[in-house]
């Protein structure tokens, strides 16, 4: 992927734009709660990423967690949010399956966010979790 890739613009920008949003979906559903950690870190690395605090990520990693922060705020779903019981376990697996896929990118971004002067360290802590 070139230097000059920048297919998911857009989409980081949203996802920072609306990550109260997601963020409190994170909070309210049950199939998102196991995740809320991990999410709330994606949520801090995107508006990181945005605001140029942190760049040392490759374009490929902040897009798909990118991807999947915005896959969690659509309301276009493969199980529609509706469905009792069902709806956000979708969302969950897209969660899920961004995490292991960056993982190792996530697990440098919070020795980076620990290292800041006045910074909070990332709440989420251990391995990601399966769904």
């Amino acid at each position: 992927m070139s230097t000059n890739d920048h297919r998911f613009d857009d989409t980081i920008n949203d996802v920072n734009k609306n990550a109260d949003e997601i963020g409190s979906k994170f909070h309210k559903q049950k199939a998102l709660k196991s995740l809320l950690d991990q999410g709330m870190v994606m949520i801090e690395l995107v508006r990181d990423y945005v605001t140029g605090r942190y760049r040392e990520i490759p374009y490929w990693a902040i897009g798909a967690t990118a991807l999947a922060l915005f896959y969690v705020l659509s309301p276009i779903d493969v199980i529609p949010d509706v469905v009792v019981g069902l709806g956000y376990l979708d969302d969950a697996l897209v969660v899920s399956f961004a995490l292991k896929l960056i993982e190792k990118e996530l697990d440098r971004y919070k020795q980076w966010k620990s290292k800041q002067p006045g910074s909070v360290p990332p709440s989420a802590t251990g391995k990601v979790l399966d769904v």
